[in-house]
């Protein structure tokens, strides 16, 4: 008998054990990727700015998964140009990923879904600010592993976690074995606003997805 699990319960154990994914070494790839990105405009340097600002004005009381939402992921979204063709976003999208040895299925729900002509190319999980980012990555390489268990020919799947405050982003290689890798976080509490350096990211790898070089 399939053992049914909820994704959101999984820690990043369950998620290595039960889908033989591991952690890989450096990649210097989002690295890379902010040296290649185009500068970002000063209007959406300023509205950025002004997002920044509002998120920590309201971070002083507790904030809730949807008011972070609200607040960061929808600017982003925007100004990344992920609410336009050939991009669809949907919120709560019912998922489920098979275990390696077929004995268990992991279900739950994504936040955010972007995609692009089918393939999930942006996973985003935001969780409250009092969680840290890194509880959000076993439930969005449970989502990730899905899509590639769906759409094998895709070799280079790419996520963001976030708890609102932090950013992080995630590679998934699935050439000969599942491996991912992280890049730094990217934090609203530095001086400089790191919002800049999340949607060149997001921005590009958007590009990529358009062009076919993620595969």
């Amino acid at each position: 008998m399939i053992q049914t699990l909820q994704a959101s319960r999984l820690n990043l154990y369950d998620v290595k054990s039960k889908f033989h994914v591991r952690q890989g070494g450096a990649d210097e790839f989002f690295t890379q990727l902010l040296r290649n990105a185009p500068a970002l405009s000063d209007f959406k340097k300023e509205i950025l700015d002004r997002t920044r600002q509002q998120y920590l004005y309201l971070a002083e009381r507790p904030l809730l998964e949807v008011t972070v939402k609200m607040v960061t992921l929808s600017p982003l979204l925007s100004l990344a140009g992920f609410y336009e063709p050939p991009f669809y976003t949907t919120l709560e999208e019912s998922v489920e990923v098979v275990s390696q040895d077929g004995a268990e299925t992991a279900r739950g729900q994504i936040d955010v879904l972007v995609l692009q002509h089918t393939i999930w190319t942006v996973v985003i999980e935001a969780k409250s600010i009092q969680y840290d980012v890194m509880m959000a990555l076993p439930q969005a390489l449970t989502y990730m592993i899905s899509s590639l268990q769906q759409f094998p020919e895709k070799k280079n799947l790419f996520g963001m976690i976030t708890n609102g405050r932090e950013f992080r982003f995630i590679k998934l290689n699935g050439t000969l074995e599942l491996t991912y890798t992280l890049s730094k976080v990217f934090s609203l509490s530095e001086v400089e606003n790191q919002l800049h350096d999340v949607l060149q990211i997001l921005k590009y790898l958007g590009r990529l997805s358009i062009s076919g070089d993620v595969a």
